[in-house]
């Protein structure tokens, strides 16, 4: 299968930017922390950091991924599936869709990058 010069950048470029996208959402929700009633700033930068955690697991995970997309695919699919065990059907069914069905669809499109790596990357001069 020959894929375009345009059909190639997209397959490479959208499992990397929408990861980078999910983890700036994700970290919108840690700033809740600065509506607690914290007694120092210690304290509340503490939170904060504890509150990123999953960020910086999301983007760590995209680091090693950006180069072995298996390994991305994986993690991205594991995360979902942790993310519905620890909460256990005790959310709406939204929150289902937006979070691990995200990483779902992070972690297709890093298979399908994975499973196209030599087109991809192959160059579109002819020698």
């Amino acid at each position: 299968m020959e894929l375009s010069k345009y059909q190639k950048k997209w397959i490479f470029w959208s499992p990397r930017i929408l990861a980078i996208i999910f983890a700036i959402f994700i970290s919108i929700f840690a700033f809740d922390v600065f509506t607690e009633n914290y007694s120092t700033i210690w304290e509340s930068i503490l939170a904060l950091a504890l509150h990123l955690f999953p960020t910086f697991i999301v983007l760590m995970v995209l680091i090693i991924s950006w180069n072995f997309e298996w390994i991305g695919g994986i993690i991205y699919t594991a995360m979902g599936i942790y993310y519905i065990f620890i909460t256990s059907g005790d959310m709406n069914w939204s929150a289902y869709i937006i979070i691990p069905g995200t990483l779902f669809l992070i972690a297709v499109l890093f298979f399908i990058n994975w499973y196209l790596h030599d087109e991809i990357r192959k160059p579109d001069r002819f020698y």
